[in-house]
C-alpha cells in the first residue's frame, strides 16, 4: 500500500491531462498542447513525458475505444445522434478510463512499483544527454559539467615490506621471533641467503618497516621515495649509515580474518637519510629511529592512468563516446607504427580512461583543468562568438584565468588571441596568457614566464612548471637565468624544472657519486648556495661552483671519514679509518665541490654528505646559505593593481592563485598523500600470534 500512495499523485496527474484533452477536443482539431499552469506543477521532463505520452500513446491505445464510444464529429450533418448524447458518451468514457487507470495503478503499485512505463529512467538520461550535445534547456557547454575525476586514480597506493638494513655501527638489533621476523627470514630464503639468522643476530643490523606511496601516472620503472621506520618494541637505537638491502613492496589486505599479500609492485633499496639530517640542530633520539630514501624505490608493475567517470545523470554510451571522441581529437600521441592514438577512450557508459599528455606529465592538475574547459560540441558560429569574448577576456585579470584555459581547450586556434593578450597591461593577464601558451608548444611567452617567477611569488611555482613543459632554447635560457636569481626557491625551482625539462643539459653540470647520489655545480653569479633534497632524488646542488669552506674546520661523513681543516693550512685533508682496512688520507682545496669528491670516493654516501654539511653549517664553515627542499608554494595570495581591473574597475582584494591541488606534481612533496581507501585489520581480526601493531597492513610505528 505505501507504493500504491506513492503512485497515487501520479496517477491524479494523468488523469487530470487525459481529461483536459479530450474535452479540448472537437471534430477538426488535433490533440491541444494544454497550458502547464493547468496542470499541478511537475518537472520538466515529466511534463514532457506526459505530453507525450497523452499525445501519442493514448491515442494508440485507447482510439479504438473512442471511436466505438464517442458519436461522430459535428461536421457529420448526417449523424442521428444528438449532442446530448455525444456529451453523455464523452463522461461514460472518461469515467471509465479514470477507472481503469486507477485500479490497474492501485494493483500494480501494490505489487511492485515500477514507473518505467511513465517515467523510464533511460529515457529521461537519454533525453538530458540530447539537451546536452546541443546545448539546450540551460545544460553547460563545458565538459567539466558532466565528469568528475575518480578518487582511485588521484589517490596514492600504499605499499609495504618488512627490509633488511645493514652497516649500522653497533645501533641495530637481533629482532625478537614475530610475524614480520618470519616473513623477512622467508624472504631472505628466497633471495638465495642460506642462513640469514646469522645475518640478523649482527649488532650491526636490524629488521624495517619499508613503506612507499605509489603516485598518480606513474610508469614503470619510475621512482619514489621510501620511508624506513624501526616496529614498535625494537631495541634498535638507531638506522644512522644503515643501507637497505633491495626490498620488495606490495598491498596488504585482510581477507577472511588473515592478512594477505598482493602482487610485488615496487622494489626499494640504498642508503637511509635519518630524520635527524634533516634538522640543522640537534634532533631527537626518535629521530634516529626514522629516516627515507629520496627516489629509493622503483615502480615495476603496470602504469597508472586516470579514470573519469561521467555524472549519474548522463550515464549514456552517447555521453560517454562524446567526450571520449572530443578529448581525443584534442589529445593524441602516435603509437611504435606511427598511427595516430587518441589518449581518451570509452570503457562503458560511466566511465572513461585517460593517458596524459607527455607535454603535462609534471602538471597533471593543469591537464585535467584543460579537459575540464573543453566544450562538449559547438558550431562554428557558436564557437566564433565565443572566441570573441575570450578575446576580451584574455585582458584582463579577473577574467584571463578562465579565459586562457579555454582558449589552451581549443588548442592552435586559441594561440593567435593568446599572444594578444601577452600584450595586456594587466601583469596577471600576460601570466595566464604565457602560462597557456607554454602547454601550447609556444615559447612567445618565455620572457612572460621568466619575469612572473621572479617578481611575483604567488605566480612562481606555476610559470616554473610552464617553463618546464616547454622544451625549447627560450624556456632554457630563461630557466638558466633564474638560477642565478636572489630567491633561493627561484634558484632551486629554476634548477629542478630544467634538470625535469633536459636532464642532460650541460649548465648543469651533473656528476654521478658513487655514494648514490648526483653532484651538480650551477655557474650562478649570485651569492654561494647548497641545496639538498630530501624527495623525490638524492642530489647536492652548488649554486656558485668555486665557493669555499671557512677554516678551520673538523666535520664527519658517516662513522669512518673525518675532514679536518687548519687555519694556516692552504687544503683540507680527508681520512678514511676503519677496522680493518688500511687509512686512507687525501688532500684536497677547501673547494666545496672537490671535497664532496674526494669524500664520495673514500665511500660516503648521500646521508654522510648531508651530515658532512649541515655539521659545517652548524659550525660557520660554510660561505652562503644552505637550504633542504626550497621549494616554491601553491596557493599564494597575489594583490591585483589597477592595471589588471581595465577600466571597468572592481574589486581589487586579494586572490590566492591556485591551491594545493592544482599544485605542479613537478614539485609536490607528498606530505599530506590522499591514499586510496583499502581493507585495514581491525585489533581483533589480526591472524593468530599477530597483534594489530604486527600486522603488515599497520606497520606504522607511533
Amino acid at each position: 500500500m505505501k507504493a500504491a500512495s506513492r503512485i497515487l499523485p501520479l496517477l491524479s496527474h494523468l488523469t487530470t491531462h487525459f481529461i483536459l484533452i479530450l474535452l479540448t477536443q472537437n471534430s477538426n482539431s488535433k490533440f491541444p498542447q494544454p497550458e502547464e499552469t493547468s496542470l499541478p506543477l511537475l518537472p520538466p521532463p515529466h511534463l514532457n513525458l506526459v505530453r507525450r505520452f497523452a499525445a501519442v500513446d493514448v491515442a494508440a491505445r485507447y482510439g479504438g475505444l473512442m471511436q466505438a464510444r464517442r458519436p461522430a464529429c459535428s461536421v457529420q450533418h448526417d449523424s442521428n445522434v444528438s449532442s446530448r448524447e455525444q456529451v453523455q458518451s464523452r463522461r461514460k468514457f472518461l469515467k471509465a478510463t479514470a477507472a481503469s487507470l486507477a485500479v490497474g495503478g492501485l494493483l500494480s503499485g501494490c505489487h511492485e512499483l515500477n514507473l518505467a512505463k511513465f517515467f523510464n529512467r533511460d529515457e529521461m538520461m537519454r533525453e538530458n544527454v540530447r539537451s546536452a550535445i546541443k546545448g539546450e534547456d540551460g545544460h553547460s557547454r563545458l565538459i567539466g559539467d558532466y565528469i568528475k575525476i575518480s578518487e582511485s586514480t588521484l589517490g596514492y597506493i600504499k605499499v609495504q615490506g618488512v627490509g633488511f638494513v645493514h652497516g649500522l655501527q653497533g645501533t641495530g638489533e637481533d629482532p625478537p621471533a614475530s610475524p614480520l621476523r618470519k616473513i623477512l627470514l622467508d624472504d631472505m630464503r628466497r633471495e638465495g641467503i642460506s642462513d640469514p639468522n646469522t645475518l640478523l643476530r649482527s649488532a650491526d643490523s636490524c629488521l624495517v618497516v619499508v613503506t612507499a606511496y605509489i603516485p598518480p601516472i606513474v610508469k614503470k620503472g619510475d621512482e619514489m621515495d621510501i620511508e624506513i621506520t624501526l616496529p614498535d618494541g625494537s631495541e634498535a637505537k638507531s638506522l644512522a649509515g644503515g643501507w637497505l638491502l633491495p626490498c620488495r613492496l606490495s598491498e596488504h589486505a585482510l581477507l577472511n580474518g588473515r592478512v594477505r599479500d598482493g602482487k610485488d609492485i615496487a622494489i626499494a633499496r640504498g642508503p637511509i637519510l635519518v630524520n635527524n639530517l634533516a634538522n640543522f640542530k640537534k634532533g631527537s633520539a626518535a629521530g634516529d629511529r626514522r629516516g627515507i630514501i629520496p627516489g629509493g624505490g622503483k615502480y615495476t608493475s603496470d602504469d597508472r592512468q586516470l579514470t573519469v567517470a561521467i555524472r549519474s545523470d548522463y550515464r549514456t554510451v552517447r555521453m560517454s563516446t562524446t567526450i571520449a571522441d572530443r578529448i581525443g581529437r584534442r589529445f593524441y600521441d602516435y603509437n611504435k607504427s606511427g598511427i595516430q592514438r587518441p589518449l581518451c577512450s570509452a570503457k562503458s557508459n560511466a566511465h572513461l580512461e585517460l593517458i596524459v599528455h607527455e607535454r603535462y606529465r609534471d602538471n597533471y592538475p593543469r591537464y585535467l583543468q584543460c579537459i575540464r574547459h573543453m566544450t562538449l560540441t559547438e558550431a562554428p558560429v557558436e564557437k566564433h562568438m565565443r572566441m570573441q569574448q575570450l578575446e576580451t577576456a584574455i585582458m584582463f585579470g579577473p577574467t584571463a584565468e578562465k579565459g586562457a584555459l579555454q582558449l589552451e581547450a581549443v588548442g592552435s586556434e586559441g594561440i593567435p588571441i593568446l599572444k594578444k593578450g601577452l600584450t595586456s597591461k594587466s601583469p596577471e593577464a600576460r601570466f595566464r596568457a604565457a602560462e597557456a601558451l607554454a602547454y601550447l608548444g609556444n615559447g612567445d611567452g618565455a620572457s612572460v614566464l621568466r619575469d612572473s617567477a621572479e617578481l611575483e611569488p604567488a605566480f612562481r611555482i606555476f610559470a616554473l612548471a610552464a617553463l618546464a613543459a616547454l622544451p625549447n632554447f627560450d624556456s632554457a635560457e630563461a630557466l638558466r637565468e633564474l638560477m642565478s636569481s636572489e630567491s633561493l626557491e627561484t634558484r632551486y625551482g629554476a634548477f629542478r624544472a630544467l634538470s625535469t625539462m633536459a636532464p642532460n643539459d650541460p649548465f648543469l653540470k651533473g656528476i654521478s657519486m658513487d655514494g648514490d647520489f648526483s653532484l651538480h655545480l650551477i655557474d650562478s653569479s649570485s651569492k654561494p648556495f647548497i641545496h639538498l633534497t630530501r624527495h623525490k632524488k638524492s642530489e647536492v646542488v652548488l649554486f656558485n661552483v668555486e665557493q669555499e669552506f671557512q677554516l678551520p674546520m673538523f666535520v664527519r661523513a658517516g662513522s669512518k671519514i673525518l675532514i679536518q681543516g687548519k687555519p694556516s693550512a692552504d687544503g683540507i685533508i680527508i681520512k678514511r679509518i676503519a677496522v680493518g682496512e688500511e687509512t686512507k688520507i687525501r688532500e684536497v682545496s677547501p673547494r666545496v665541490a672537490d671535497v664532496i669528491k674526494a669524500a664520495s670516493d673514500f665511500g660516503a654516501t648521500y646521508p654522510d654528505i648531508v651530515q658532512m654539511l649541515i655539521q659545517a653549517e652548524n659550525q660557520h664553515n660554510l660561505p652562503g646559505d644552505i637550504a633542504i627542499d626550497k621549494l616554491p608554494k601553491p596557493g599564494r595570495v597575489y594583490h591585483r593593481k589597477p592595471e589588471d581591473l581595465g577600466s571597468g574597475g572592481g574589486s581589487a582584494s586579494p586572490v590566492p592563485i591556485g591551491s594545493d591541488g592544482l599544485m605542479p606534481n613537478l614539485f609536490s612533496e607528498q606530505h599530506n598523500k590522499p591514499i586510496i581507501p583499502g581493507t585495514s585489520p581491525e585489533p581483533s581480526s589480526a591472524p593468530e600470534g599477530m597483534n594489530a601493531a604486527q600486522s603488515p597492513n599497520s606497520f606504522e610505528v607511533q
